[in-house]
């Protein structure tokens, strides 16, 4: 007896369609002199982030990991003197698929070199317009973000957090009530996104906690990430940053990031050795920004279902 869920998952016309957009993006690039570069999906090296977990795998003794993202081989090629760059193909994580979450998808990453936040903004806007059609948008920043939303403010204590998302109407688990101020904080913000109204809006000066891979930066006796996220309708499209060149302030970063996994229970890799000799080479001053290929095509066509844009979702991969 054969499988009924053989077909593909989204609809030929919508195939086509989405060769139509990448096709579109690479247009984009090949007119700004962009570089498409293949970088591998396997390798023996992953970030340390603690929002993200790679997919595992072992070839004989060896641990293998699926990329969660291109950034690392990409700022290899940057240190060894590659021009601007970018790369257009599959990622992996390991998270629960869902209608806007799909553990394999196709993710647009590119660097620019010598470029100010401001300057790779305006870009990510001009492809986003070249897929959607021309809109406004909008700049707000993190912190004023969750305290419109909540009337908190970036230095909240969990109390005084816990007592915010109540009021806002966030129902919490015991074990979400308990967790720290960082992690409410975060919750708070994930929910005055998905309540923006529709709109492309950019959001900006992140908490130095979730600096991640970026600089930092102090404005109004705060410090801030250098970073930022485009959220359209409430759907987050994109994450850029100032990116972080310091290997010293890299190391200790990924220290930090692997206590808090190992606080979690969660599995610990040691910070890829060939980025963090890379950026002792020297990465030059540049600006990278990773936009979700599929999440575009959503909004392009107009569905919801991530499963709709993809030939194959994990449901029937």
């Amino acid at each position: 007896m054969g499988v009924s869920d053989w077909r593909p998952t989204c609809t030929l016309d919508v195939l086509q369609q989405r060769a139509v957009a990448a096709a579109a993006v690479r247009h984009f690039f090949a007119e700004r002199d962009v570089l498409e570069v293949q970088t591998p999906v396997l390798s023996q090296g992953t970030g340390t982030d603690p929002a993200l977990d790679p997919l595992i795998t072992r070839m004989g003794s060896t641990t293998w990991y699926l990329q969660t993202s291109p950034e690392f081989h990409l700022k290899r090629l940057l240190a060894a003197g590659a021009p601007d760059i970018y790369r257009f193909g599959p990622v992996f994580r390991a998270e629960e698929a869902g209608r806007q979450h799909n553990p394999e998808f196709t993710m647009l990453e590119w660097y620019r070199l010598g470029v100010e936040l401001d300057q790779l903004m305006d870009e990510v806007a001009a492809l986003v317009d070249t897929l959607l059609g021309s809109a406004e948008y909008r700049r707000v920043a993190y912190a004023d973000l969750v305290e419109r939303e909540f009337g908190v403010g970036p230095d909240a204590v969990a109390a005084r957090l816990n007592a915010a998302l109540d009021a806002g109407g966030v129902e919490t688990s015991p074990e979400l009530a308990a967790s720290d101020a960082a992690t409410l904080m975060e919750l708070a913000f994930a929910t005055a996104c998905a309540r923006l109204e529709p709109g492309r809006v950019f959001v900006t000066e992140y908490p130095a906690n979730q600096a991640a891979l970026a600089r930092t930066e102090v404005l109004a006796g705060r410090e801030v990430a250098r970073r930022f996220e485009l959220i359209i309708d409430g759907l987050e499209i994109a994450n850029g940053y100032d990116e972080l060149c310091d290997a010293q302030l890299l190391a200790r970063r990924a220290a930090a990031d692997r206590v808090q996994r190992r606080r979690e229970s969660r599995p610990s890799p040691e910070l890829d050795k060939h980025l963090l000799a890379a950026q002792r080479h020297g990465l030059p001053p540049c600006a990278g920004v990773a936009v979700g290929f599929d999440r575009l095509l959503m909004l392009m066509l107009g569905v919801d279902d991530i499963g709709d844009v993809m030939p194959f979702s994990a449901a029937n991969a």
